[in-house]
């Protein structure tokens, strides 16, 4: 997962400082309105844009899939809309036909205090499965949540849409195109049940590009490939997974295309956003004390080398292992024979970092556990892996198993 390049005269902000940095034409806000416990949480957020935004969206592959995910896929098909409500600390997931009501209630709510059509409003929720939303508590907030939008609102909206994160995730890139400046900016939440397929648990990403919505898809679903889709923090996928990229057109008339140069800046700057965005979940992974990449080299295609990194990232005694700062490496070797990839186990060299530690498929004959231990002992660190087998590579970014991440979800719904 290599960042995309920083382009000359990128100007890029994180969580501080984002007031008056967001895309033109974009406003947000958030607040607490009273679904979570703790008084005072933020928890119902709103994105709106001025104009018609061109949008395209991605979701989760899991069979059971929550309210708001079944209506907002079917709205994004349209290609346009103007706001997107979300709620945190009830998923509206496993909810029946009540919950299908509730999400269409948030629209509609959502809509007329806007001035909008409810076909222009999307929907979105993330936190426990299985219980109803508190409709009154949502409909009430959300009046005093649209009067208070403003060009300011983006960092409120990040901390709305947080459940088990320990700080929002929300950056802006600048990029000069043509003549004009370019700004995205995007928001995620997420700590655990990551393991995307086509998603995050959240993301939203907004810029005031022009870009037609046929064009936002394909570009979506290819960053979306090497980000999201590169980092696993337990190899579970939520209900709940959405990807959003809306595309308003308010700094510049003329439209981007895949073929003109002025693409590939655009493209660049959207791939780091998403890029920092997947990092920061594992980063905030629930519990994770280690941020780990699996890099494997050496694969006969890039398909087998990504089944073997997940693999070795799933696996929980690989995973407790880097908790315990303990290079155990037969766990490494042990996972990824049942990837489901052919490959000789005599051939294979491993490196945490750049220390040697398998060499051939048996320790590595100048093997140092000393040095071995201390590249775990970092927080972040490499396990590079090389099959011998074809040309191809790929990462995935994933953390440790630790106590904690057990303790936070032993009592997760209580």
């Amino acid at each position: 997962m290599t960042p995309a390049p920083v382009a000359a005269g990128r100007n890029t902000k994180s969580a501080a400082g984002l007031n008056g940095v967001g895309p033109r034409g974009f406003q947000a806000a958030g607040i607490a309105c009273g679904i979570k416990a703790a008084a005072g949480a933020k928890d119902l957020a709103l994105i709106y844009s001025e104009t018609p935004a061109h949008v395209a969206g991605l979701f989760t592959k899991n069979r059971v899939k929550a309210a708001p995910v079944l209506a907002t896929r079917q709205r994004v098909r349209r290609g346009i809309c103007r706001a997107l409500i979300v709620n945190s600390g009830n998923a509206n997931a496993c909810t029946g036909e009540r919950g299908l009501r509730d999400a269409g209630a948030m629209v509609h709510v959502t809509a007329g205090a806007l001035g909008i059509p409810p076909q222009q409003v999307l929907v979105a929720s993330t936190g426990v499965i299985g219980h109803p939303l508190p409709m009154k508590r949502i409909q009430e907030g959300i009046p005093p949540l649209v009067a208070r939008l403003s060009p300011d609102g983006f960092a409120d909206a990040a901390e709305a849409i947080m459940t088990t994160d320990t700080r929002p995730k929300i950056i802006t890139e600048r990029v000069p195109i043509g003549g004009d400046e370019i700004t995205i900016l995007g928001m995620a939440k997420g700590a655990g049940m990551i393991h995307p397929q086509l998603a995050t648990m959240l993301a939203f990403i907004m810029t005031d590009a022009s870009i037609e919505a046929k064009e936002l898809s394909p570009l979506l679903r290819e960053g979306v490939r090497s980000t999201f889709n590169r980092v696993t923090i337990d190899g579970d996928t939520s209900t709940n997974d959405m990807v959003l990229l809306l595309a308003n057109g308010a700094a510049s008339t003329r439209s981007l295309h895949p073929y003109e140069s002025r693409w590939r800046p655009f493209q660049d700057a959207l791939f780091a956003v998403m890029d920092h965005l997947a990092r920061s979940i594992v980063r905030d992974g629930e519990g994770r004390t280690k941020v780990v990449e699996i890099c494997i080299q050496g694969a006969k295609s890039v398909r087998e080398a990504e089944k073997v990194a997940f693999r070795i990232a799933h696996s929980p005694l690989v995973k407790t292992a880097f908790f315990g700062q303990d290079p155990n490496w037969g766990r490494i070797m042990a996972a990824m024979g049942t990837a489901g990839i052919t490959f000789n186990p005599h051939k294979v060299n491993i490196f945490f970092d750049d220390v040697a530690v398998v060499e051939e498929g048996i320790a590595a004959p100048e093997a140092d556990e000393g040095k071995q231990r201390q590249v775990l002992q970092q927080e972040e660190f490499k396990v590079t892996i090389d099959l011998h087998t074809g040309n191809a590579q790929a990462s995935v970014l994933t953390t440790d198993l630790s106590t904690e991440y057990v303790k936070i979800n032993a009592s997760y719904s209580t």
